[in-house]
Protein backbone atom coordinates (compact mmCIF):
# COMPACT_ATOMS: atom_id res chain seq x y z
CA UNK A 1 0.00 0.00 0.00
CA UNK A 2 1.36 3.68 -0.83
CA UNK A 3 0.63 5.19 2.13
CA UNK A 4 1.79 8.54 0.61
CA UNK A 5 -1.30 8.34 -1.38
CA UNK A 6 -3.53 6.24 -0.95
CA UNK A 7 -4.43 6.70 2.86
CA UNK A 8 -7.16 9.54 2.44
CA UNK A 9 -10.62 10.10 3.72
CA UNK A 10 -12.43 7.89 1.09
CA UNK A 11 -16.47 7.26 0.87
CA UNK A 12 -17.55 3.76 1.78
CA UNK A 13 -20.92 4.82 0.96
CA UNK A 14 -21.10 3.56 -3.26
CA UNK A 15 -19.50 0.00 -1.88
CA UNK A 16 -21.60 -0.64 0.50
CA UNK A 17 -25.13 0.73 -1.61
CA UNK A 18 -23.81 -2.21 -4.19
CA UNK A 19 -23.71 -4.64 -1.68
CA UNK A 20 -27.41 -3.57 -0.23
CA UNK A 21 -28.30 -3.90 -3.81
CA UNK A 22 -27.73 -7.57 -4.34
CA UNK A 23 -29.50 -8.51 -0.96
CA UNK A 24 -33.23 -8.68 -2.51
CA UNK A 25 -31.75 -10.76 -4.88
CA UNK A 26 -30.61 -13.47 -2.99
CA UNK A 27 -33.36 -16.06 -2.19
CA UNK A 28 -33.70 -18.36 0.75
CA UNK A 29 -32.79 -21.61 -1.37
CA UNK A 30 -29.31 -20.03 -2.49
CA UNK A 31 -28.06 -19.61 1.50
CA UNK A 32 -26.76 -22.89 1.32
CA UNK A 33 -25.13 -22.76 -2.28
CA UNK A 34 -21.35 -22.78 -2.79
CA UNK A 35 -19.16 -19.66 -3.04
CA UNK A 36 -15.56 -18.67 -4.03
CA UNK A 37 -14.57 -18.95 -0.16
CA UNK A 38 -14.10 -22.63 -0.14
CA UNK A 39 -15.28 -22.89 3.64
CA UNK A 40 -18.27 -20.50 3.47
CA UNK A 41 -21.41 -21.22 2.19
CA UNK A 42 -23.81 -17.84 0.60
CA UNK A 43 -25.27 -18.16 4.29
CA UNK A 44 -21.87 -17.58 5.49
CA UNK A 45 -20.82 -14.88 3.50
CA UNK A 46 -23.24 -13.38 4.26
CA UNK A 47 -22.73 -13.67 8.23
CA UNK A 48 -19.26 -12.53 7.92
CA UNK A 49 -20.49 -9.06 6.68
CA UNK A 50 -23.25 -8.61 9.27
CA UNK A 51 -20.05 -9.12 11.85
CA UNK A 52 -17.43 -6.85 10.11
CA UNK A 53 -20.01 -3.91 8.98
CA UNK A 54 -20.14 -3.69 12.89
CA UNK A 55 -16.85 -4.37 13.62
CA UNK A 56 -15.76 -1.77 11.30
CA UNK A 57 -18.58 0.58 12.54
CA UNK A 58 -17.56 0.89 15.93
CA UNK A 59 -13.93 0.86 14.58
CA UNK A 60 -14.59 4.38 13.17
CA UNK A 61 -15.97 5.07 16.32
CA UNK A 62 -12.54 4.29 18.30
CA UNK A 63 -14.78 2.02 20.36
CA UNK A 64 -13.14 -0.52 22.49
CA UNK A 65 -15.53 -3.80 23.52
CA UNK A 66 -15.98 -7.07 21.95
CA UNK A 67 -17.18 -5.79 18.31
CA UNK A 68 -13.43 -4.47 18.36
CA UNK A 69 -11.16 -6.52 20.23
CA UNK A 70 -12.50 -10.64 19.39
CA UNK A 71 -10.58 -11.58 16.64
CA UNK A 72 -12.24 -13.29 14.16
CA UNK A 73 -13.52 -16.51 15.12
CA UNK A 74 -12.31 -20.07 13.41
CA UNK A 75 -15.56 -21.43 13.70
CA UNK A 76 -18.11 -20.60 10.97
CA UNK A 77 -20.02 -17.69 11.95
CA UNK A 78 -23.70 -18.45 12.01
CA UNK A 79 -26.20 -15.97 10.30
CA UNK A 80 -28.64 -14.38 12.68
CA UNK A 81 -32.91 -14.60 11.36
CA UNK A 82 -33.15 -11.02 10.80
CA UNK A 83 -30.50 -10.22 8.40
CA UNK A 84 -32.53 -8.85 5.53
CA UNK A 85 -33.37 -6.43 7.66
CA UNK A 86 -30.24 -5.86 10.07
CA UNK A 87 -27.82 -5.82 7.18
CA UNK A 88 -28.72 -2.93 4.84
CA UNK A 89 -29.08 -0.79 7.55
CA UNK A 90 -25.78 -1.54 9.31
CA UNK A 91 -24.16 -1.09 5.78
CA UNK A 92 -25.41 2.41 5.74
CA UNK A 93 -24.25 2.92 9.54
CA UNK A 94 -20.96 1.73 8.23
CA UNK A 95 -20.77 4.28 5.56
CA UNK A 96 -22.05 7.14 7.25
CA UNK A 97 -19.61 5.80 10.18
CA UNK A 98 -16.37 6.47 7.86
CA UNK A 99 -17.59 10.09 6.92
CA UNK A 100 -16.61 11.27 9.99
CA UNK A 101 -12.99 12.99 9.37
CA UNK A 102 -11.99 11.75 13.47
CA UNK A 103 -12.60 8.20 11.84
CA UNK A 104 -9.58 8.45 9.59
CA UNK A 105 -7.20 10.10 12.25
CA UNK A 106 -5.33 8.42 15.05
CA UNK A 107 -5.30 4.92 15.70
CA UNK A 108 -8.07 2.12 15.98
CA UNK A 109 -8.52 -1.45 16.92
CA UNK A 110 -10.30 -4.15 15.10
CA UNK A 111 -10.37 -8.09 15.04
CA UNK A 112 -8.35 -7.47 17.96
CA UNK A 113 -5.79 -6.18 15.63
CA UNK A 114 -4.76 -2.53 16.19
CA UNK A 115 -4.72 -0.03 13.18
CA UNK A 116 -3.84 3.37 12.04
CA UNK A 117 -7.79 4.50 11.31
CA UNK A 118 -6.86 5.86 7.82
CA UNK A 119 -5.65 1.64 7.26
CA UNK A 120 -8.57 0.82 8.78
CA UNK A 121 -11.00 2.62 6.98
CA UNK A 122 -9.78 1.40 3.25
CA UNK A 123 -9.88 -2.43 5.04
CA UNK A 124 -13.34 -2.07 5.49
CA UNK A 125 -13.93 -0.42 2.29
CA UNK A 126 -12.58 -3.66 0.62
CA UNK A 127 -13.96 -6.15 2.91
CA UNK A 128 -17.19 -4.77 2.09
CA UNK A 129 -16.31 -4.90 -2.14
CA UNK A 130 -14.90 -8.06 -2.31
CA UNK A 131 -17.72 -10.24 -0.64
CA UNK A 132 -20.06 -8.23 -2.49
CA UNK A 133 -18.37 -9.77 -5.35
CA UNK A 134 -18.71 -13.29 -3.39
CA UNK A 135 -22.31 -13.01 -3.52
CA UNK A 136 -22.49 -11.70 -6.80
CA UNK A 137 -20.96 -14.50 -8.52
CA UNK A 138 -22.87 -16.96 -5.92
CA UNK A 139 -25.92 -16.28 -6.55
CA UNK A 140 -26.12 -15.07 -10.61
CA UNK A 141 -26.36 -11.51 -9.99
CA UNK A 142 -24.20 -8.75 -11.88
CA UNK A 143 -21.87 -6.39 -9.59
CA UNK A 144 -20.62 -2.89 -10.83
CA UNK A 145 -18.10 -1.30 -8.15
CA UNK A 146 -17.36 2.04 -8.69
CA UNK A 147 -14.20 2.50 -10.48
CA UNK A 148 -12.91 4.50 -7.44
CA UNK A 149 -13.67 1.84 -5.02
CA UNK A 150 -11.56 -0.78 -6.76
CA UNK A 151 -8.44 1.14 -6.98
CA UNK A 152 -8.79 1.93 -3.24
CA UNK A 153 -9.07 -2.03 -3.06
CA UNK A 154 -6.47 -2.33 -5.62
CA UNK A 155 -4.20 0.00 -3.01
CA UNK A 156 -4.98 -2.16 -0.13
CA UNK A 157 -4.64 -5.82 -1.82
CA UNK A 158 -1.08 -5.16 -4.15
CA UNK A 159 1.69 -6.19 -2.68
CA UNK A 160 4.49 -3.27 -1.55
CA UNK A 161 7.23 -2.75 -3.30
CA UNK A 162 10.26 -5.19 -2.79
CA UNK A 163 12.84 -4.52 0.59
CA UNK A 164 15.74 -1.95 -1.06
CA UNK A 165 13.50 -1.57 -4.30
CA UNK A 166 13.24 1.90 -2.85
CA UNK A 167 10.07 4.25 -1.73
CA UNK A 168 8.84 7.40 -2.60
CA UNK A 169 11.12 9.09 -0.57
CA UNK A 170 14.31 7.17 -1.40
CA UNK A 171 14.27 4.87 1.39
CA UNK A 172 13.89 1.01 1.45
CA UNK A 173 10.42 0.77 2.84
CA UNK A 174 7.82 1.94 0.38
CA UNK A 175 5.17 0.02 2.18
CA UNK A 176 5.28 1.69 5.62
CA UNK A 177 6.09 -1.00 8.74
CA UNK A 178 4.10 -4.50 9.49
CA UNK A 179 1.86 -2.69 12.00
CA UNK A 180 0.03 -0.29 9.02
CA UNK A 181 -0.67 -3.33 6.57
CA UNK A 182 -4.61 -4.67 6.19
CA UNK A 183 -6.16 -6.42 8.84
CA UNK A 184 -5.58 -10.48 8.21
CA UNK A 185 -9.18 -11.98 6.85
CA UNK A 186 -9.15 -15.82 6.97
CA UNK A 187 -11.79 -15.84 3.69
CA UNK A 188 -8.86 -14.09 1.58
CA UNK A 189 -6.22 -16.31 -0.26
CA UNK A 190 -2.89 -16.07 -2.22
CA UNK A 191 -3.47 -14.00 -5.11
CA UNK A 192 -4.37 -15.43 -8.36
CA UNK A 193 -2.54 -14.10 -11.45
CA UNK A 194 -4.71 -12.25 -14.08
CA UNK A 195 -3.53 -10.77 -16.94
CA UNK A 196 -1.80 -7.07 -16.68
CA UNK A 197 -4.58 -5.77 -19.04
CA UNK A 198 -7.44 -7.51 -17.37
CA UNK A 199 -10.50 -5.37 -16.14
CA UNK A 200 -9.60 -3.55 -13.00
CA UNK A 201 -12.94 -5.72 -11.07
CA UNK A 202 -10.84 -9.12 -12.40
CA UNK A 203 -7.38 -7.60 -11.15
CA UNK A 204 -8.80 -6.53 -7.94
CA UNK A 205 -10.76 -10.43 -7.29
CA UNK A 206 -7.37 -11.66 -8.36
CA UNK A 207 -5.39 -9.92 -5.51
CA UNK A 208 -7.99 -11.31 -3.23
CA UNK A 209 -7.09 -14.76 -4.06
CA UNK A 210 -10.33 -15.65 -6.19
CA UNK A 211 -10.53 -16.89 -10.17
CA UNK A 212 -12.52 -13.97 -11.81
CA UNK A 213 -14.16 -16.77 -14.07
CA UNK A 214 -15.68 -18.55 -11.30
CA UNK A 215 -18.70 -20.19 -11.05
CA UNK A 216 -21.04 -22.35 -8.62
CA UNK A 217 -20.36 -25.58 -9.38
CA UNK A 218 -16.86 -24.89 -10.28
Amino acid sequence: MDTQTELEPFDLGPACREVARLLGGIKDDQLAGPTPCPDYAVREVLAHLVGLTVAFRDAAAKKSGPTTNTPPDAALPVLPDDWREALPRQLDELAESWRSPAAWEGGTRVGGVDLPGAVAGLVALNEVQIHGWDLARSTGQPYAPAEASLRASLAVLAPPPAAGSGGADGSDDAGGSGDSGPAPDSVFGPPVEVPEDAPLLDRVIGLSGRRPDWRPGE
